[in-house]
């Protein structure tokens, strides 16, 4: 059997966004590398809608790391993506592509997720697609 996060991350890739919630709890903290923190579950949705919307992502070879009591882990991958429709404020969307070497940390209670908080180098990002 995978991992929590070895699921979290197959289900990423194929856009189930049903079984990414399925491994989260309900009082999730997400923490992005821009903007404030989101808290509960609904908002994670929201998220991954607005996600959806904006981008096409997969990460490759995804490096996973765990503490001894199995209540933090880590991640670091490569994410490739394409940027699909404007997000905000942020530049236009013209179907620009990007390579993004990503972090990830994670806390685990009772093999739920309660912590996501995502890493990446937002100029880098930004000089990718243009802006």
């Amino acid at each position: 059997m995978s991992s929590v996060l070895e699921q979290y991350y197959q289900c990423f890739n194929a856009g189930n966004y049903d079984g990414m919630l399925a491994l989260l709890s309900d009082d999730v903290v997400h923490e992005p590398c821009q903007g404030a923190p989101r808290h509960g579950k609904a908002l994670f949705r929201d998220f991954l809608q607005h996600m959806e919307r904006c981008y096409r992502e997969q990460v490759h070879a995804p490096c996973l790391l765990y503490s001894a009591d199995g209540k933090r882990a880590a991640a670091e991958f490569l994410l490739t993506g394409t940027y699909l429709s404007t997000d905000s404020d942020l530049p236009p969307a013209r179907g620009q592509t990007y390579r993004l070497r990503v972090g990830t940390f994670f806390e685990l209670n009772a093999g739920q997720i309660t912590r996501v908080s995502n890493h990446y180098n937002l100029q880098d990002w930004l000089r990718q697609i243009g802006a």
